[in-house]
């Protein structure tokens, strides 16, 4: 993938991996620690290829109404309300942060890990 957008001068790359990368929780010590060696990988990368015309980013959620959510809590509602947005994401919302970072709008955004959270996190940026 990475060797045709180098000819095309041109690419992006938008992953999503988790505010567990910020914050690990409890309980997903394989996950966090996956998220963590792809976040460190992903920022690499895209120092790395920046100078081809190719951006690289992170989409970091929190919590959001999937159905991976409802198999690890059962009471989503106190969920929702310890964050300070008070509801849980959309996962719309990735559609449209992704379809951004995929435009010529944001061709000088690489590297980064963006924060779907609902204000959540609770560490600095």
């Amino acid at each position: 993938l990475i060797p045709a957008m180098q000819e095309k001068g041109w690419g992006r790359v938008v992953a999503i991996t988790s505010m567990a990368v910020r914050e690990p929780n409890e309980r997903l010590i394989l996950s966090n620690t996956a998220r963590a060696g792809l976040t460190a990988f992903l920022k690499t990368l895209a120092r790395e290829v920046a100078g081809d015309g190719i951006t690289v980013n992170t989409l970091q959620p929190g919590v959001h109404a999937t159905p991976r959510l409802n198999d690890l809590y059962v009471d989503l509602d106190t969920i929702a309300k310890g964050v300070p947005a008070k509801k849980l994401g959309d996962p719309d919302d990735f559609g449209r942060v992704a379809a951004f970072l995929c435009s010529d709008s944001a061709q000088f955004i690489t590297g980064a890990s963006i924060p779907l959270d609902g204000g959540a996190g609770r560490g600095l940026q």
